[in-house]
């Protein structure tokens, strides 16, 4: 029984780590074409108003996919809660945007200026 769960929460997390490739890709792909738009009636030498409206849906769009960002965000700490419920709290999931528990890092190391 648990060799299924384990097998469906890898499914899970897969697809999950794909989306959040997906929304963080995008999401710069967009933030580009924002950026784009006003670099390019500069250099252009054209007005403020040309490419003012698809200025404003580009960056209308970014914070569209800073939210869907967010919510990707709550998305993983639910499922990470939801694998403590069926019993698979303590693994995981090729996880490696969070970071590790306190206990687990080693030792901070403070480095010293010399001066010659």
């Amino acid at each position: 029984m648990i060799a299924t769960t384990r097998i469906e929460a890898n499914g899970v997390a897969a697809k999950l780590l794909a989306a959040e490739a997906a929304i963080d890709a995008a999401l710069a792909a967009v933030a580009g074409l924002t950026a784009s738009v006003p670099a390019a009636t500069q250099a252009a030498n054209v007005g403020m108003h040309v490419g003012q409206e698809a200025l404003m849906h580009a960056m209308e769009s970014c914070q569209q996919l800073v939210k869907a960002r967010t919510n990707i965000i709550r998305t993983h700490k639910a499922l990470r809660d939801a694998s403590g419920e069926i019993g698979l709290g303590h693994v995981m999931f090729n996880d490696m945007h969070c970071p590790p528990s306190a206990e687990a890092a080693p030792p901070a190391r403070h480095l010293a200026v010399v001066a010659a």
